[in-house]
């Protein structure tokens, strides 16, 4: 099945109020010509689950700047002053996750994994409103799925049908994003027909890709 199309058409799917993950950390790995689509379509009120608010002008901190954010689920804003005020004038609802336990709710999202255990954040902020279990006489939290609507996710290659490779550490929250969301677009630097890419090099199969992009 041949998933390249027109970015125009991929954001299409997009609507008011959905639930976006995007990939990248500090803007390393984030799809810049999904997120620009993404603001040029027009939708709004969205729930944005990304690593950070990536800074002022570029990354996620361009969806930021836009204001068509409704809530916004990280885990780190320091580097985006912008997101830091909106969030303190009330104007942005923000939650705050710690990074790990982030990474780990995405992939229990992906795997079909009704929830996990973790020590982290036990007797901070971040234990308020969770159940905390006993075992063994230490206390952890109990953390669920995060799973969205629509992932934006980059790759460095690509085949047609949505086998992908990324590149070093721009591989990051992309496998994961891609696997815990309904709708997953790629921004492929560089797409091959199938049977180019090295079965054995594949870090993504095609079967969690809806539509991929040139990037």
């Amino acid at each position: 099945m041949d998933k390249v199309t027109t970015i125009d058409a991929a954001v299409s799917r997009i609507t008011d109020g959905d639930s976006i993950m995007i990939a990248g950390f500090m803007s390393v790995g984030t799809p810049e010509l999904l997120v620009d689509a993404l603001i040029a379509s027009g939708v709004k009120d969205l729930t944005i689950i990304c690593n950070d608010a990536g800074t002022p002008g570029t990354g996620a901190g361009k969806i930021v700047d836009a204001r068509i954010i409704r809530k916004y689920i990280t885990n780190h804003i320091g580097l985006n002053p912008v997101c830091g005020k909106q969030m303190s004038d009330g104007e942005l609802d923000v939650t705050l996750i710690p990074q790990g336990t982030m990474a780990e709710r995405i992939r229990a999202g992906g795997a079909g994994i009704g929830g996990f255990l973790t020590p982290t954040g036990v007797g901070t902020v971040v234990q308020q409103g969770k159940q905390v279990m006993n075992i063994e006489g230490r206390d952890y939290l109990l953390e669920l799925p995060l799973k969205a609507d629509v992932a934006l996710i980059k790759a460095h290659r690509a085949d047609r049908s949505g086998n992908l490779i990324f590149r070093k550490s721009a591989q990051n929250f992309n496998p994961l994003m891609a696997t815990a969301c309904e709708y997953v677009i790629v921004e492929a630097e560089h797409i091959e027909d199938v049977g180019c890419l090295d079965p054995d090099a594949i870090m993504l199969p095609g079967i969690f890709v809806d539509a991929i992009i040139q990037g």
